[in-house]
């Protein structure tokens, strides 16, 4: 089983990259927070998820140590597979959804893409006495209005990278209303499903 890999990004698009690793290239889905966090080429370290099925194995790749234990944590409820759970990752950081997690906070779990209220509930039941107290504190950031710009500032350039022009990025950010918690994941998708329409 691949655990962890090393080696030079050779490719890299929004859900996945190749990373050649002594001539070989392995394929890696990863979330979001990682896509923003890796170069576009380059030296990596990744931490990998080998996922195993009868027709399919599939390598799922982490930046960090906790972002991967939150992916096998989430695979071991009930109905998340290994594209749900990489989808809660991208939209959510692993430390505010460890926070909703142990607080029950069903609304913002189910405000997720993918996620019902039911699935919610069964990861709030499931979960909540399985994240270690203290690995974790409350996310502090600066005021609601410099977050909220900075947020805006981040995603317009992740878009503009991405290819998309920087007057309908702008466009796209300006339609909207981007709330002083949103993470940049959360801005990003909405952004692109007005900019993909």
């Amino acid at each position: 089983m691949i655990a962890l890999l090393s080696g030079n990004i050779v490719h890299k698009s929004t859900n996945q990259i190749i990373v050649d690793v002594g001539g070989v290239g392995y394929r890696l889905l990863i979330p979001l927070s990682s896509f923003y966090a890796l170069p576009e080429e380059g030296a990596v370290r990744l931490h990998v998820h080998t996922h195993v099925r009868e027709d399919a194995i599939s390598l799922f790749g982490f930046l960090t140590m906790e972002e991967k234990e939150m992916f096998v944590l989430l695979l071991t409820i009930s109905g998340v597979g290994p594209k749900l759970a990489l989808n809660i990752l991208s939209n959510i950081p692993v430390n505010d959804l460890k926070c909703a997690l142990t607080q029950g906070n069903v609304k913002q779990l189910s405000s997720l893409p993918g996620i019902g209220k039911k699935t919610a509930e069964r990861l709030v039941l499931e979960l909540r006495e399985k994240i270690p107290q203290g690995s974790f504190s409350p996310t502090v950031t600066g005021s609601p209005a410099a977050t909220a710009s900075g947020q805006r500032e981040d995603a317009l350039s992740a878009l503009v990278n991405l290819g998309y022009k920087e007057n309908l990025s702008k466009r796209a950010l300006d339609n909207l209303e981007i709330a002083a918690g949103a993470s940049l994941e959360e801005i990003l998708k909405a952004a692109l499903k007005i900019l993909m329409r």
